[in-house]
């Protein structure tokens, strides 16, 4: 690690396969914690390349529990976290409107790291029981539409590395990484970035690959559509930027999103919307992230179209049966 570290100190960059050598060489416990923190304070001061990006997730890809869910052409919504707003669970929640919208998802997620109430703490502490058997993940789908794939059952190469990041408690390379690395390795793919640069690489690293995708960056700082200002978003064969009145929405507030400031808070916020109870602001996030998830399953269909067959999902009270289905009512 000390000739790596003085690489990088002088500048330089990783190619693909070195970025790759090392973080499997990471996992495994070839370094103690002191150098694996000086590893990921490097890209804190900088960006990161393509090449380092691509092997970093190619390192991962390899050394996770694989699973094939190809059969349901599911669509992953995740975000990568860390763009300190302190919102609700948007795309967890956006997940659960496609699914019960009647689409299939295969949710990618995880604790908070860099903040208090991640996906997976949410859904926890709602009752689901995480899991990485396959046909556990198949009867999932099969009863509710949606699965949910938490990342440390299928990296436990990871478990050398979960405990600095949490001790760090800042956005670190692998809040990239983690909309990359779905186990699953689904088809149709929305991701949410914290900033432009990164929406870039990724999308120089899913054009490369055979995936329907639409990435989202809001303008202002948040990694998903968040309805405060413009957003970003980026396709397979298409670029925008668009207001929220693209959407037919007014724009928001930062406070009407507030996502809470404990677990707890969090997971009633998210019962209520999915009741049938919140607000115009959340509901019009949720449906509209929704809506985009859907819309890249069916690009045929219009966005608007889309869009409102999520509204219809929330409304109706099917994507709350959703939840209600995959946690077995626990959280009601």
């Amino acid at each position: 690690m000390r000739n790596i570290l003085h690489h990088l100190f002088e500048h330089k960059t990783l190619k693909k396969e070195e970025a790759k050598e090392v973080l499997i060489r990471i996992t495994k416990g070839n370094f103690n914690e002191f150098q694996i923190t000086s590893f990921l304070t490097v890209f804190m001061m900088r960006s990161i390349t393509v090449e380092e990006l691509t092997g970093f997730r190619e390192a991962l890809l390899e050394l996770c529990i694989p699973v094939d869910l190809s059969e349901y052409n599911g669509v992953d919504l995740c975000g990568t976290g860390g763009d300190g707003k302190n919102t609700f669970n948007i795309s967890t929640l956006a997940s659960f409107v496609v699914a019960g919208a009647g689409e299939k998802v295969t949710k990618h997620g995880n604790y908070g790291v860099s903040s208090f109430c991640g996906s997976s703490n949410v859904i926890e502490h709602l009752g689901y029981q995480f899991k990485n058997k396959e046909e556990d993940l198949k009867r999932d789908l099969d009863k509710a539409g949606i699965c949910f794939l938490h990342a440390p059952l299928f990296n436990p190469a990871m478990k050398n590395i979960a405990p600095i990041r949490r001790d760090l408690g800042v956005r670190t390379f692998f809040n990239m990484l983690g909309p990359l690395v779905n186990p699953s390795r689904p088809k149709n793919q929305i991701v949410g970035v914290f900033d432009l640069e990164l929406a870039r690489l990724y999308q120089y690293l899913l054009q490369e690959t055979d995936s329907n995708y639409t990435i989202i960056h809001g303008i202002d700082g948040y990694d998903e559509v968040s309805l405060t200002g413009k957003v970003k978003l980026i396709g397979n064969r298409t670029e925008e930027l668009l207001e929220p009145e693209a959407f037919g929405k007014r724009k928001l507030n930062q406070e009407e999103l507030y996502g809470g400031e404990t677990v707890e808070e969090a997971g009633k916020i998210f019962v209520d919307i999915l009741k049938g109870k919140g607000t115009y602001a959340q509901n019009s996030v949720v449906t509209i992230n929704a809506g985009l998830a859907i819309h890249c399953l069916h690009p045929e269909i219009s966005r608007a179209d889309a869009i409102g067959r999520a509204e219809e999902a929330l409304l109706s009270g099917n994507s709350y049966e959703v939840l209600k289905k995959l946690t077995k009512g626990n959280q009601a």
